[in-house]
């Protein structure tokens, strides 16, 4: 039987793996959201989700703060762990473009369109850019640890997401609604976009 103390050490990539099952679950309400029988049911399903991604952010906090404390960082989790965060966000900026939302003002479908699919793309894109910088940085033996600007831009992406739960559940066609997630929005991608051009420069004077 395994001791308390050899289990304490797995727990940090137990939070993890926990994170991925709590995003799949999260990513599907949202998918099944529009099909709710009616309005009443469709606010308590995204109410759920909106605690499932707050609990699935609590894990990313705690995972990272058990690994350092009992020294136990490990090569599944430095590898798991980013890829959860990534999967959690980009997935769910995917499913908003695909249920088409968030509804802002009056806009066409095709321009909502755009917007949801451009804002994903950015996303994706970023993260997709930054991990390649990582990995070379890394190889090369230059600690690329996340920066002030990350962290910024996983904030704003975290509370973009919540912000678009909350319009969908409770605040579908309210018209200040409209302006708190088009100003939300607008900070988010602005960091999304600092964080990338911040993480060149870091490339930039390391091989300098």
């Amino acid at each position: 039987m395994a001791t308390w103390p050899s289990m304490t050490r797995h727990l940090p990539n137990i939070l993890t793996v926990g994170r991925l099952a709590l995003t799949i679950v999260f990513l599907v309400i949202i998918l099944y959201s529009p099909y709710s029988p009616s309005a009443e049911k469709r606010a308590l399903l995204l109410d759920i989700g909106f605690v499932i991604f707050v609990i699935a952010g609590l894990t990313d906090i705690v995972d990272g703060w058990l690994a350092r404390r009992l020294q136990v960082a490990t090569r599944f989790g430095r590898i798991v762990d980013p890829l959860a965060d990534k999967v959690l966000v980009c997935g769910a900026f995917v499913c908003f473009a695909i249920v088409g939302v968030p509804l802002l003002f009056n806009l066409s479908e095709r321009a909502h369109g755009i917007l949801h699919w451009g804002v994903a793309g950015i996303l994706i894109a970023r993260e997709a850019y930054v991990t390649v910088l990582r990995q070379r940085a890394e190889a090369q033996g230059f600690n690329f640890a996340a920066t002030a600007s990350g962290k910024l831009k996983m904030f704003f992406q975290a509370f973009a997401i919540g912000t678009v739960i909350v319009k969908m559940g409770h605040l579908q066609n309210t018209p200040w609604a409209y302006w708190f997630t088009s100003v939300v929005y607008t900070a988010m991608v602005g960091s999304t976009i600092i964080s990338g051009i911040r993480s060149t420069q870091r490339k930039l004077e390391r091989d300098a």
